[in-house]
């Protein structure tokens, strides 16, 4: 008898709050077998507390089978480190992987999660603020081995993204990927990110999976969510060798927070991924059929020109999955 799935619930802050509840009541429509349980962190908890994630918080995420996780805002304050980037450290969650899906086209974005300029090694006085971009071996040869793994599957193109005609460490950075791409014998194509950037949006069938440093990963593929209409739509999972994390694309919208607004889908895709992980891809399409139909009705929220609510959304997606 297999043990019962836990699964973390991370409301976090801002709208983290209104769109987890939905994807959540989704996936316990789905597997009432699931244990959910929650785990409080980000801002709000450190105005509450003057704590935003404990090592207490560490370890339930770690003890879970995967999290689900909102939004967090992060201040920008001197002293205030980013609860999202400590969670990802502590799990170890390298791979950062980001699908855009639209007409004709299917892209796969994979980011390096723990290094790059998010790297967290930072320094400030009154006159300078440093931050160190790291790059090394051993992070840049595990995520394209999961970029070379997945273009692989998808019998695709691997894109790698760099800016090697102006910094060494993505001189680095290509370097070794293509090294690794020639060696697995993966078909691939390397481009400057600010030229790549342009030419996903112009020509986005031409693009199978891309892989890139953490911070170009971040800005290329909320360009992208720009093809399939903006970043209420978007999913994302947190990959790690023993953790897993999934999360929308977007951030907390502290300006729409509260008001029953947002768009859920982008939290409901990534339920989607978080079943797909754990091995019941039927359930992860059946949210994503019921989100098709749910759409196809011209049932809309606000950014996508409708008028209907985060709640009211996600009630009608409840009652499409028993179609």
């Amino acid at each position: 008898m297999t043990s019962r799935r836990r699964i973390a619930i991370v409301e976090g802050d801002g709208i983290g709050r209104e769109v987890i509840p939905v994807a959540e009541a989704v996936l316990a429509r789905l597997h009432p077998d699931y244990e959910f349980f929650p785990v409080d962190v980000g801002y709000g908890r450190w105005e509450r507390t003057g704590c935003p994630c404990a090592d207490r918080d560490i370890a339930l995420l770690k003890s879970a089978d995967a999290v689900l996780f909102g939004a967090i805002t992060t201040p920008p304050m001197k002293d205030y480190q980013s609860v999202m980037l400590r969670i990802r450290k502590a799990l170890d969650l390298y791979a950062n992987l980001r699908p855009v899906r639209g007409d004709g086209f299917e892209i796969l974005i994979v980011r390096e999660n723990t290094e790059g300029l998010y790297s967290g090694i930072e320094e400030r006085t009154d006159d300078r603020a440093t931050t160190l971009r790291l790059v090394t071996r051993t992070g840049t040869e595990r995520i394209v081995k999961a970029a070379i793994a997945l273009a692989r599957q998808r019998n695709g193109l691997l894109t790698i993204g760099h800016k090697a005609n102006v910094l060494k460490s993505d001189v680095f950075f290509r370097d070794i990927c293509i090294a690794e791409a020639e060696s697995a014998g993966v078909s691939y194509n390397d481009k400057f990110i600010d030229a790549l950037s342009l030419d996903l949006l112009q020509h986005p069938k031409n693009y199978s999976v891309v892989v890139t440093t953490n911070m170009f990963g971040d800005i290329l593929s909320d360009v992208a969510s720009y093809l399939v209409g903006g970043l209420g739509l978007v999913p994302s999972a947190n990959i790690g060798d023993e953790h897993a994390l999934f999360e929308p694309v977007h951030g907390s919208a502290p300006d729409i927070a509260g008001k029953n607004v947002a768009n859920p889908i982008a939290a409901l895709r990534s339920a989607a991924m978080l079943l797909d992980h754990l091995g019941d891809p039927e359930g992860s399409l059946r949210i994503e059929n019921a989100i098709q139909t749910v759409l196809s009705a011209g049932i809309l929220t606000r950014d996508l020109g409708g008028s209907t609510g985060t709640r009211e959304f996600g009630e009608v997606v409840l009652t499409a999955l028993c179609l």
